[in-house]
């Protein structure tokens, strides 16, 4: 059963609809801007009491803590992942290039200070593999591994300094970055790093990381290469020292691929069904380090291990500022990373579970904890995929779960951490490489991005070989530009459609997907779906002349002969002696005018989706305008958005055209143009839907 509406008003243009239902906006603007500034600037109780809610987001939740239903799962959740984090944050050192220490430093200051600052209540915070590449990178080159150190003299102990010195400088610069962001609310800028550049940049960064560890699985002591095509040289450097492998360490490698890989495809398939995954990392750890120790692996076989792990807590050290200069750029992009992986892991996990958190104060919980931690000898940390999925699938309720981590954690580094010294580096290079699960299975998503849209397929594919070819820091700017290449020629090859009216409605749709709708005799609707701006103002231009037929030479050749028309009239009006052969003239002339009439009369331009218009592009509307006019071609505006209208306005464009020219809808406008040939007694309509 269908229903019919049938609506009876006036014809609106934007001048009467604004004097009927509009508003004063310089008052309310005036106002508005009067109560904003009066609001930031009130003093109260209440008011700081809100600020530090909202800046310290635990005075918010704490006292609002459901702690029978919620204790329990925040227990259990924060404990495992304080279990994972141990040996996860001694293996991303080695990425890192500084000692195992420093790892579990750096998955308890952040946790602690992300308790307190951080809105995600699944978010999970710690070392990072694709950041710890990253930053890695930064200290191989100010720090270069020597071919010849001897591990147990005061010049390995002032290498280690050094080299934890560039690297919590990094940590310092990127979440003074990440403060200076907050100030200055660019919490959005994440948006520029899109989901399949994200994803892309993970996976491909996933590859990094499996090739870097290969030499320490194969008990390979080679440098670690750094620049462009830094996998292909490391891969190119393993084959040439094949011959070199260690085969105890080789062997532990193979042993540990064989126990972790099933187990933690065993934790993701039952993982509804396990309470808490199976702890399997840190019981390889502990396993492999009584081995190394009861057979002397380290002595007998060669083996490299962790060694000397200092019990206690870290005396605050000041980060080498000094680096500051050749840091700057790696660690922008490495700020970046960080913070988009964290919001995005943020975001998944909050739409999850049905709350909201907020970009920029995660811009300043990062950077408090980045900031912190710096002065602890800490490398950059940021939210992790692997920890997060499993403080959430663990029951991990709040940010309280942070509490438990940190204080299992915190075990390790006073009592526990010094018994690790014989863990064979190899069994962490083989947990690095099985933490990188999740990043490898997002080839998944291809097939669905080909379904969806090819060009987030392309930018996958290209931010994927850009970081896989040339290099982590390369690859993504390369991948962003390249994505905001196709933002802007998307934009700037905007569609630009001819309208047709559905029958008896005030329905307007495009005729090429719509073959019943009709045209409007003597009127040419047109739209563009796209912003018009000095990209694509020429793109617009050459649409709409195409559509509409106005080439250069016809628009001369009417112009001339309207001015010849209007020449003979003249004269017409002062002679009479030759009016036989003027009335022949002007016969010739009006016979013109009527072909014409077949063609366009008026020109009604829908501005519905036109987002905005730049100086450019408001000149281009005004040159159409009067080029119209030389042709006897009227122009109308309809679906105007307010900014669009005010810049219109301000180029001069109403010089040059009717302000009661502009209407509400598209139908308006029509109604117009039709009633002024038929000439009504009244402004009204009626449409029949």
């Amino acid at each position: 059963m269908s229903a019919s509406v049938a609506v009876y008003r006036n014809i609106y243009t934007e001048d009467r609809f604004k004097q009927a239902y509009g508003s004063d906006d310089s008052t309310s603007g005036s106002l508005r801007l009067r109560e904003k500034l009066a609001g930031r600037c009130r003093c109260s109780k209440r008011a700081c009491l809100h600020l530090l809610s909202e800046r310290v987001p635990i005075f918010n939740w704490l006292p609002r803590y459901r702690l029978k239903k919620w204790i329990l799962g925040d227990t259990i959740g924060g404990l495992t992942v304080g279990i994972l984090h141990i040996p996860q944050g001694m293996a991303f050192a080695l990425l890192t290039s500084v000692a195992p220490i420093f790892g579990l430093y750096t998955s308890f200051f952040p946790v602690v200070l992300y308790m307190f600052f951080g809105t995600g209540r699944h978010v999970s915070t710690g070392t990072f593999a694709v950041v710890s590449l990253m930053t890695g990178s930064v200290v191989e080159q100010l720090v270069p591994t020597p071919l010849e150190m001897n591990s147990s003299s005061s010049e390995a102990a002032d290498f280690e300094a050094q080299r934890i010195g560039v690297a919590s400088a990094v940590a310092l610069l990127s979440g003074i970055i990440m403060l200076c962001m907050f100030g200055l609310q660019l919490g959005f800028l994440s948006t520029y790093l899109s989901e399949p550049i994200v994803k892309a940049f993970t996976s491909a960064a996933a590859f990094h990381v499996t090739v870097s560890q290969i030499q320490s699985m194969l008990g390979l002591r080679l440098p670690r290469h750094t620049g462009t095509f830094s996998l292909f040289k490391t891969l190119a450097s393993v084959m040439e020292n094949l011959p070199h492998t260690n085969m105890a360490e080789l062997l532990i490698s193979m042993v540990c691929l064989a126990v972790l890989v099933p187990v933690k495809e065993i934790n993701m398939r039952y993982k509804k069904r396990l309470r808490t995954p199976i702890p399997v990392e840190i019981l390889t750890v502990i396993i492999a380090t009584g081995v190394a120790y009861a057979f002397s692996l380290d002595s007998s076989y060669n083996i490299e291990i962790v060694g000397h792990i200092p019990a206690g807590f870290p005396k605050p050290r000041m980060p080498a500022l000094h680096t500051f200069p050749d840091i700057a750029g790696d660690t922008v992009a490495i700020t970046f990373v960080g913070y988009a992986v964290s919001v995005s892991l943020a975001m998944i996990y909050a739409d999850k579970h049905g709350y909201s958190i907020h970009p920029n104060q995660e811009l300043l919980a990062h950077g408090i904890s980045n900031t912190v931690s710096s002065f602890f000898t800490c490398f950059p940390s940021s939210a992790t995929l692997a920890t997060t999925n499993i403080l959430e699938s663990a029951g991990g309720y709040t940010q309280l779960s942070g509490l438990f981590t940190s204080l299992v954690v915190l075990i390790v580094l006073l009592l526990i951490g010094p018994l690790f010294y014989f863990l064979p580096k190899a069994v962490l290079a083989c947990i690095n490489v099985t933490s990188l699960r999740q990043m490898f299975l997002q080839f998944q998503d291809l097939p669905e991005l080909w379904r969806i849209s090819k060009i987030d397929l392309m930018v996958w594919v290209v931010t994927w070989l850009s970081v896989v070819v040339l290099n982590v820091d390369l690859g993504l700017a390369i991948g962003v530009v390249f994505s905001m290449m196709t933002v802007i020629c998307r934009t700037q090859r905007a569609g630009c459609s001819v309208l047709g009216r559905a029958s008896n409605t005030e329905i307007y749709r495009p005729l090429e997907n719509h073959s019943k709708c009709y045209e409007v005799p003597g009127v040419k609707i047109l739209t563009y779906n796209g912003p018009i701006y000095y990209g694509n103002r020429s793109f617009f231009r050459e649409e709409m002349s195409r559509l509409l037929g106005l080439t250069p030479e016809k628009i001369r050749s009417r112009e001339k002969a309207r001015k010849a028309l209007e020449k003979r009239e003249r004269d017409a009006t002062v002679s009479t002696v030759e009016r036989g052969i003027a009335n022949t003239l002007f016969s010739s002339e009006n016979e013109f005018f009527k072909s014409e009439e077949t063609d366009v009369q008026a020109v009604l331009i829908d501005c519905s989706s036109v987002s905005f218009v730049d100086v450019a592009g408001a000149r281009l509307f005004t040159q159409m305008c009067t080029e119209c006019q030389k042709v006897g071609v009227h122009v109308y505006l309809a679906n105007c958005n307010e900014s669009v209208l005010k810049i219109l306005t301000s180029s001069g464009l109403m010089t040059y055209m009717n302000p009661q020219h502009i209407f509400v809808t598209v139908h308006d406008a029509v109604m117009y143009i039709q009633q002024q040939k038929e000439k009504p007694p009244e402004n009204t309509t009626t449409v029949w839907v």
